[in-house]
């Protein structure tokens, strides 16, 4: 059976949108850690917004990305989304079509390992049906102050943690799943 693990950058007051304070943050140490999570995965599982924004600038930094980019750009991408039409998958995407849940569910029984990143949208809606088998959250050392939250409010999980560790540059990488 198939693993879904939800790989995310937060705040410490749990803004989670357009991450350019991790910047400064990020380091070797959490780059050979984002490898290891992309080499675990089977494919991408992805929200609309996530998927273009990743579509854009993925192939352009091929070069620079080296075994990471390949993988990134050569992986499937299931994508969930109402507005795409299968006419415009690009990037080795298919579109997920239908309830979400239940095409979600369904790829969970192969023995594809999906990766999320970023998609908060998508991680909450498949939180609240139960489909994440495990969370690893990057907890960065800022105060955003404003900005799209990781939870949205309504989506409630007890969570068991199942390790933690700290980068040189103080983020907190702590993995969880459902309890």
């Amino acid at each position: 059976m198939g693993k879904i693990v939800a790989v995310e950058y937060v705040t410490l007051d749990g803004v989670f949108e357009e991450p350019v304070w991790s910047g400064p943050y990020f380091n070797e140490e959490l780059g050979a850690w984002q490898a290891d999570n992309l080499r675990e995965a089977d494919a991408l599982l992805l929200g609309r917004k996530t998927y273009e924004g990743f579509k854009a600038a993925w192939p352009q930094m091929a070069a620079e990305t080296g075994d990471f980019g390949a993988k990134m750009n050569g992986m499937p991408k299931h994508v969930a989304t109402t507005t795409l039409t299968s006419a415009e998958a690009e990037w080795n995407a298919t579109f997920l079509a239908g309830d979400v849940a239940e095409a979600v569910a369904k790829l969970k029984t192969g023995s594809e390992n999906l990766l999320i990143n970023g998609s908060s949208s998508l991680v909450n809606f498949l939180t609240r049906h139960n489909l994440i088998d495990e969370y690893r959250l990057m907890i960065f050392p800022v105060v955003a102050g404003e900005g799209r939250k990781l939870w949205e409010p309504g989506t409630r999980i007890a969570l068991a943690h199942t390790g933690s560790w700290r980068s040189a540059t103080g983020v907190e990488v702590i993995n969880y799943v459902p309890a």
